[in-house]
């Protein structure tokens, strides 16, 4: 039982490490906020809030590991290589590829009711 503590403990350590100094992080993070807030604004169904912590999950989640990855390569070699950032730049468009989704999924789940209080 003790391991399983220790193991919630470095995964929290983490946690904090990536939310405190990883700048993309943080900006998931204060995203995160909002589509919060304008999910209770709008109140959001069960489906729909499920789908927004789906996306907020890969979108971060996504966004650790590219994080892991990049200071992993960083201690590996600190010198320019083609391949470690070939690896860097498919995890970026990892991320990225993951928050034009989410993007896209926030836009069905919430243009129609901006449009129903708008018009």
């Amino acid at each position: 039982m003790n391991s399983l503590f220790k193991a919630f403990r470095y995964a929290f350590a983490g946690m904090h490490q990536f939310f405190k100094y990883d700048r993309n992080g943080n900006i998931h993070l204060w995203i995160t906020v909002l589509v919060t807030a304008a999910g209770f604004y709008f109140s959001i169904s069960l489906t729909e809030w499920c789908i927004i912590l789906l996306c907020v999950a890969m979108v971060i989640g996504m966004e650790m590991m590219n994080h892991a990855l990049e200071k992993l390569c960083d201690a590996v070699d600190s010198q320019p290589h083609p391949l470690i950032k070939i690896a860097k730049d498919v995890a970026a468009s990892a991320v990225l590829w993951c928050v034009i989704i989410a993007v896209i999924i926030g836009l069905m789940l919430f243009l129609p009711k901006i449009c129903k209080i708008i018009l």
